[in-house]
């Protein structure tokens, strides 16, 4: 009964699977990133920086698809998103 072959099948499907679970694993990592640089900088370029205030809100924005996020961000303004974003309460 011979069992390396199989064995050196089963390793490199494991090599195979490992490495597809890496490269999507990079991806995903890369468009969170990507999503992440466009909504900071649609902030920097519509309120000239991103504050402390602004910066706490970048996750909640991120959560919603950028269909959605990038609309609010053209158009609210800063105290709006800071309201719609970070449950601050108006100045």
């Amino acid at each position: 009964m011979r069992l390396s072959p199989l064995f050196d099948q089963q390793l490199e499907a494991a090599k195979l699977s490992g490495l597809e679970q890496g490269l999507e694993r990079g991806l995903a990592q890369g468009l969170e990133r990507g999503e992440r640089l466009v909504v900071e900088n649609l902030l920097q370029f519509r309120f000239g920086a991103v504050d402390a205030e602004l910066a706490e809100i970048i996750e909640a924005i991120l959560s919603l698809p950028a269909s959605e996020f990038t609309p609010l961000l053209m158009q609210l303004s800063r105290q709006e998103l800071i309201e719609r974003f970070g449950g601050a309460s108006p100045r």
